[in-house]
């Protein structure tokens, strides 16, 4: 039963107010999960309304998604019409030149993000936002659901010097906000012409849902993204990307499966008590990236309770205790992250140095997990100003 509408599928139902914005030269931000309740694509849709769509845009892993994390992408076109890649080589390409806005009066974003601060998509829209503001292009926002639902907040903010593409304005780790609001705060912050930014909002979406409530269908927005499971690990487990340890790619549960050579995880799962899940050891051979080939031993996370379960506290404790049974095996990833070389990832990951501090055993990892649940409180209230559903 259809439960939620998103912004797009209120244009593929001809919804008046939605099909005004479309008018004129249109530009389309979108990948995979850009589709509607029948699994048509958005692209699709925008033809089948009379959209004059002019150019396409690809976040992070393409348009079509194929590229694996931090590949960048080349242009391409579809039946003549350019697909502009905004994930290249270099971090200038992460924002659309001015050209490929000639001409158009539109630019529709319809992104499913996964609720994480880290996950890139929501910061394509952001720089293209900024960007078409500056072209004097509007900006048409989709909304789609927070697959984590939108009353939890989790993680403080980022700290100053350490922005970045996993996360270029300060908000909680698992923010709780739509793709939507989040644009809303963008334009706010950048004292950007609310004129510019529409947000086709959502019907029947309320912020305590979980995904399967909304009746939508999953479709991968990544291609490690593969599960709700998967998305609501992700505030945790991503941080794994800031290790030697591997996060399980090239697995059917990456993140949900995680760990390294030489890790006991039948002591691990002994050693940390997680509240909504339960911890299994396990064996398996990551396919590709770390340790790729290697038998690596580990745990997966297995939520058996959505609604309780912390994604974010619950790996930054288990990321510390797998570095106190690894000992001098365990390392922080070296190389550099998201265009950025001269800050640990793990440190853009989590906001800053503290975490990594707990981890060398310079600070307390307790005090470290409350000062994140204070920042997640601030920010809580911080977002007030930009949500759109109450």
């Amino acid at each position: 039963m259809r439960t939620v509408l998103t912004g797009l599928q209120k244009i593929a139902d001809s919804d008046p107010d939605a099909l005004f914005h479309i008018r004129g030269k249109v530009g389309l931000l979108a990948h995979p999960a850009s589709v509607d309740q029948d699994l048509v694509h958005a692209r699709e849709v925008l033809l089948a309304a009379g959209a004059d769509l002019r150019a396409l845009f690809g976040p992070e892993h393409g348009f079509g998604g194929e590229a694996q994390d931090m590949i960048g992408v080349g242009d391409a076109e579809i039946d003549g019409v350019p697909i502009h890649s905004l994930y290249g080589a270099s971090e200038e390409t992460l924002s659309p030149k001015p050209e490929h806005l000639e001409g158009l009066d539109v630019v529709v974003v319809d992104l499913q993000d996964v609720g994480s601060r880290y996950y890139t998509y929501v910061w394509s829209c952001a720089l293209m936002l900024k960007a078409a503001a500056k072209q004097g292009v509007r900006t048409l926002v989709l909304d789609r659901p927070n697959p984590l639902g939108g009353a939890h907040v989790e993680g403080a903010p980022q700290r100053e010097g350490y922005r970045s593409f996993v996360g270029l304005y300060d908000v909680a780790v698992r923010h709780g906000m739509t793709i939507g609001e989040l644009a809303r705060m963008v334009c706010a912050l950048e004292g950007i012409d609310p004129a510019l930014l529409h947000v086709v909002e959502m019907r029947g979406w309320q912020r305590g849902m979980t995904f399967e409530q909304t009746g939508l269908p999953w479709v991968l927005p990544s291609p490690n993204m593969p599960t709700l499971d998967t998305a609501r690990v992700y505030p945790g487990g991503c941080v794994i990307e800031g290790t030697a340890l591997s996060e399980g790619r090239g697995l059917t549960r990456p993140f949900e499966i995680w760990g390294a050579p030489g890790l006991d995880g039948g002591a691990l799962a002994e050693r940390v008590s997680i509240d909504g899940a339960a911890l299994r050891p396990t064996t398996f051979q990551p396919t590709f990236q770390k340790h790729a080939g290697a038998l690596c031993g580990g745990v997966q996370v297995h939520i058996t309770d959505a609604e309780i379960f912390e994604p974010y506290a619950a790996y930054l404790r288990l990321i510390a205790e797998s570095a106190k049974l690894l000992g001098d095996a365990f390392a922080w990833r070296p190389d550099p992250y998201e265009f950025i070389g001269d800050v640990p990832a793990v440190d853009l990951l989590t906001g800053g140095p503290e975490f990594r501090a707990a981890v060398e055993g310079e600070a307390d990892l307790s005090e470290v997990l409350e000062a994140e649940r204070v920042g997640a409180r601030h920010f809580r209230e911080l977002r007030r100003d930009w949500l759109l559903y109450r």
